[in-house]
């Protein structure tokens, strides 16, 4: 069953999603076509109540009938509660007739992301009038290998405790008003071995998991 309050809002978003002209092969851009607008039709189209009954009368004969009418519709996934942690797992394989291929490409993705584009206008955990749902990556895990076989490493960043993070969880609300990245250090992590590493290094990674913390 398909419903909103109003039909009217149900393909709007906090932030226009039309001017991003998202970068192929970027975290953007997969957010952008997994929340793209959707045209159901021919064999997709949806099965319709109110077309149904209009076309065979009160819903008790509906199903000793079986005439159903289905109409064109749109559809869209957008997020409609924004999530105190945000894990972004990425599709790392494809289909080569019937084998499996690991996709190696390097997906691009910032240290700090706005999910509004992608929030329905009436998400219910920002604020009123607010156009920014930001996020600040923490968290990357890395595979390196084949599709069979292979080994995880993760990149993990040492900062300080985010109290605002805290209040969101715990209490569902957060006061937070940081636009930047939260400070810290960023480790690799590969088995027992630990180092220290640059930013830089941890975005140019093949991310197979990114992990993000709210910050607005």
């Amino acid at each position: 069953e398909v419903s909103t309050d109003d039909p009217e809002m149900a393909f709007c978003t906090l932030a226009n999603r039309e001017e991003l002209n998202p970068e192929i092969d970027s975290i953007h851009h997969c957010l952008y076509q997994f929340t793209r607008n959707e045209t159901l039709t021919e064999t997709n189209k949806l099965l319709c109540d109110v077309c149904t009954q209009r076309h065979c009368g009160p819903k008790n004969n509906i199903k000793s009938e079986k005439k159903y009418v289905y109409t064109n519709a749109k559809k869209q996934m957008l997020i409609s509660l924004a999530p105190p942690i945000l894990t972004l797992h990425l599709k790392r394989f494809q289909h080569a007739g019937f084998n499996l291929q690991k996709v190696n490409r390097h997906i691009k993705f910032p240290e700090v992301i706005d999910l509004a584009p992608f929030c329905t206008a009436k998400c219910k955990n920002v604020a009123e009038g607010n156009t920014k749902v930001l996020y600040s990556l923490y968290g990357v895990v890395e595979h390196s290998g084949t599709i069979r076989s292979g080994h995880y490493t993760a990149y993990v960043k040492m900062r300080a405790m985010n109290n605002h993070l805290s209040d969101l969880v715990l209490r569902g609300q957060s006061q937070a008003s940081a636009t930047e990245p939260v400070k810290g250090q960023w480790f690799n992590i590969s088995d027992t071995h630990i180092q220290p590493v640059s930013v830089s290094k941890v975005l140019s990674s093949q991310a197979y998991l990114l992990f993000y913390e709210r910050l607005l």
